[in-house]
């Protein structure tokens, strides 16, 4: 598997104890990267700066497993909130992060610029700025540089998604001054649970399939107060949103992209908050460069329904695993 591309176009909770220097970003414990090697006691290196600033917005905490056998596959795991709230302590606890630890994986959360600190594109600069340390720091903890996924949920299934279709091709994602220029940030997996990937056309999504719960009353996206508006820094529909709308596009780089990773996607049918037809455009969008992604559409199933978390971890990784090779 290629690390920079990470795949082809073809088909293809509680916190622990632990620390870390949060200025630096430093472990203060040693992890053995030895090939055959063991991770031994489970930790959490918290508060790592990844972008050489000392915000919170730009942190990650690395969950090492107990006892996992080096070098880790590692699931980037991205918060959700419509691109404006949210924290990475979430993607820490959950059927799903258990599930992710208990495999023998590495589990990294991510915070990013929200939109209220910063607007498009600075929150996706952060995720890719954090793929990029970790790929950088790889070696200290033990982590498999070929087995990278991203997870992420709503606006962090946007992230994910992000990660996975511009991972080989220069995009207004990229940021070298947020450190490790020259690193790739790709991905070898994607797991997308409902999240836009064309901002664009979620309205026209919406209408033409309005959920069963609220069909006259579902989120709109294109007014400058929606939280795509507020991300892009207004309404959707006028020119000077225009260039930013274009950019955000993530079909449009699944079409660029000479090799995607593999893309694990899911979505309820009964969503008010992200039409599930986002997640069907994305697939098609793959499917048109030959790359077949395993998509779920949930019945009846909303944005940020349990069912999520309870029907969908263990065949998730499920996939991850058969694709990892662990």
């Amino acid at each position: 598997m290629d690390a920079a591309g990470g795949g082809s176009t073809s088909s293809g909770g509680s916190r622990l104890e632990g620390g870390v220097d949060a200025a630096s970003g430093s472990s203060d414990a040693s992890t053995s990267t030895d090939a055959g090697g063991t991770t031994g006691a489970a930790r959490t290196i918290t508060n790592v700066y990844y972008a050489g600033s000392t915000s919170a917005s730009q942190a990650l905490d690395l969950l090492l497993p107990a006892n996992a056998r080096l070098p880790l596959p590692l699931v980037i795991r991205i918060h959700g909130g419509g691109f404006s709230s949210g924290d990475k302590g979430g993607e820490e606890s959950g059927t799903a992060a258990k599930a992710i630890l208990a495999k023998g994986y590495a589990l990294a959360s991510v915070n990013y610029r929200l939109s209220g600190e910063a607007l498009f594109p600075a929150g996706a600069k952060d995720v890719k700025a954090a793929v990029r340390w970790l790929r950088a720091h790889a070696a200290e903890y033990g982590l498999d540089t070929d087995r990278f996924a991203s997870w992420g949920e709503s606006a962090g299934g946007y992230m994910a998604a992000m990660l996975g279709a511009t991972g080989d091709q220069a995009t207004v994602f990229d940021d070298d001054s947020l450190g490790n220029p020259g690193v790739s940030s790709a991905v070898a997996a994607v797991v997308d649970w409902y999240g836009p990937v064309d901002l664009a056309t979620m309205d026209s999504q919406q209408t033409a399939h309005p959920p069963a719960s609220c069909p006259s009353s579902w989120l709109q996206h294109t007014p400058a107060s929606s939280p795509e508006g507020q991300w892009l820094g207004g309404a959707l529909d006028t020119p000077a949103v225009s260039t930013k709308l274009t950019q955000a596009n993530l079909v449009a780089y699944v079409a660029t992209a000479k090799t995607l990773p593999f893309f694990i996607i899911a979505h309820g049918d009964n969503d008010c908050q992200v039409p599930w037809g986002q997640s069907q455009e994305l697939t098609d969008a793959l499917a048109k460069v030959g790359n077949t992604a395993n998509l779920t559409i949930l019945a009846g199933a909303s944005h940020g329904d349990a069912r999520f978390e309870s029907t969908q971890s263990t065949p998730d990784l499920t996939l991850l695993a058969s694709l990892f090779g662990r």
